[in-house]
């Protein structure tokens, strides 16, 4: 992994959070003046992020009840959770197994705290804080390790949350010790807003938000491209229908965008 720490952020008013960007896009209230901001910058650039934001909620909620109802999960680890919603997690999980296990985590101490404070009476379900680029000690951390047991069937949720590590070969190393780590019979799921549909307006998108510290790490020109994408897949079997654009995995209603509107893919993939 990395030679040296991420640093731990702070809560941190002059800075956009891609977190609390996201919050703004879906109507929420946990949100700061830079953020909004942030936000409507972005939209200038591409007016259609509110409803990528939400097309990601129903990517969700689909890929939680495939993985509580269909395959049996009961343990579920959401990592890079953001500011709590409406369809969290475990709200769907308990909609089909009212026993499934669930701990959020997120780098953000105001999501931690936040997030907390609204489940301190659910005793199956926890926030705690860590950063994804230390899946080692994310892991290992205590309340973690005393609700999820990895030697046991476990699914792993990575939902917008890469995208944000501009460095290619760490997401890589994250995706693959997450896999290492987790049992046979697990799963692993990923969203991330890809390049291939509108390259030049997704390059100004990633520029902008790490011009504006959005995103820390190493610059990267553009976002990731879907078979990128694929890759952090590796060493696990797709379920059907594979890595696709989220309107298109497993849709249970009536579409409600243009498929070449929403440039985000997303997947789910079973260790054997």
């Amino acid at each position: 992994m990395a030679s040296s720490r991420p640093q731990r952020p702070r809560l941190d008013t002059t800075t956009p959070n891609m977190g609390r960007v996201a919050d703004y896009f879906l109507g929420g209230k946990d949100n700061f003046a830079v953020d909004r901001e942030a936000a409507e910058a972005a939209l200038a650039i591409t007016p259609e992020l509110p409803a990528l934001w939400r097309e990601g909620r129903r990517f969700l909620g689909r890929a939680v009840r495939f993985l509580a109802q269909e395959a049996g999960i009961r343990q579920f680890v959401d990592i890079g959770c953001g500011l709590p919603t409406q369809g969290n997690v475990h709200e769907i999980a308990h909609s089909v197994a009212p026993d499934a296990r669930v701990v959020y985590v997120d780098n953000d101490p105001m999501v931690v705290v936040h997030g907390q404070a609204l489940l301190q009476d659910d005793r199956l379900t926890v926030v705690i804080e860590a950063d994804v680029r230390e899946p080692e000690l994310l892991l290992s951390h205590p309340r973690l390790t005393e609700m999820i047991d990895l030697d046991e069937p476990v699914a792993i949720l990575l939902f917008g949350v890469l995208q944000d590590i501009p460095d290619d070969a760490l997401v890589l190393q994250i995706s693959d010790h997450l896999r290492k780590a987790i049992s046979p019979g697990s799963y692993m799921a990923i969203s991330q807003p890809v390049s291939d549909l509108r390259p030049e307006a997704t390059a100004k998108l990633a520029a902008f938000y790490q011009d504006e510290g959005a995103i820390s790490g190493p610059r990267r020109e553009g976002l990731r491209t879907k078979t990128e994408v694929e890759r952090c897949f590796e060493g696990l079997d797709l379920v059907d229908p594979g890595v696709v654009y989220i309107p298109q995995w497993r849709p249970d209603g009536v579409v409600l965008h243009r498929p070449d509107s929403i440039w985000v893919v997303g997947g789910i993939g079973r260790k054997a």
